[in-house]
């Protein structure tokens, strides 16, 4: 979801564009973390930037942007999974495109969609999206231990899961 206008970042909506455009890869791997499909995580991208923009000038922290938005895309994205109830079916989600013909990276995220998805969400927001302990425990609001947990957990798992894919 790139949003490409050219516009300098003068006024609140070119700010605005400018924060969404730098962070929309972002939002959405934080989505997916959460739901089961791209076509999912989409949508609550879209919400997610719909919601940003109504509270923009609410916003106080211009610094914080980028840990605003991704926070937003996983409450949307929580909040749609809540709406459907969807069962979490991680044998059929496909790989992203963005390492289309990269075998290991394929392979990684194959394992990593097979995570439980508490562990999948602190993985790509720790590794993925650079984030510290703190500001995942922040944004899922859970705490830091929790999130420590989470991705010592999910790092055993992972090893598990490649080391079956090699055998």
């Amino acid at each position: 979801m790139e949003i490409s206008v050219g516009l300098e970042a003068s006024g609140p909506r070119e700010r605005f564009i400018q924060a969404v455009e730098e962070n929309s890869r972002a939002m959405f791997r934080a989505a997916r973390a959460v739901l089961d499909s791209d076509a999912d995580a989409e949508d609550a991208v879209g919400e997610a930037v719909l919601r940003a923009w109504q509270s923009w000038d609410r916003l106080r922290a211009r610094g914080a942007v980028r840990a605003w938005l991704l926070k937003i895309a996983v409450n949307c994205a929580y909040e749609q999974r809540r709406k459907t109830g969807r069962v979490d079916c991680t044998d059929q989600l496909e790989a992203p495109a963005p390492f289309p013909n990269l075998d290991a990276r394929c392979d990684l995220w194959t394992a990593l969609t097979r995570l439980p998805r508490d562990q999948r969400a602190v993985v790509v927001l720790f590794y993925y999206e650079d984030m510290t302990e703190e500001q995942i425990a922040s944004l899922l609001a859970v705490p830091r231990g929790t999130v420590k947990s989470r991705l010592s957990r999910a790092r055993e798992h992972l090893r598990r899961l490649l080391r079956e894919e090699e055998t």
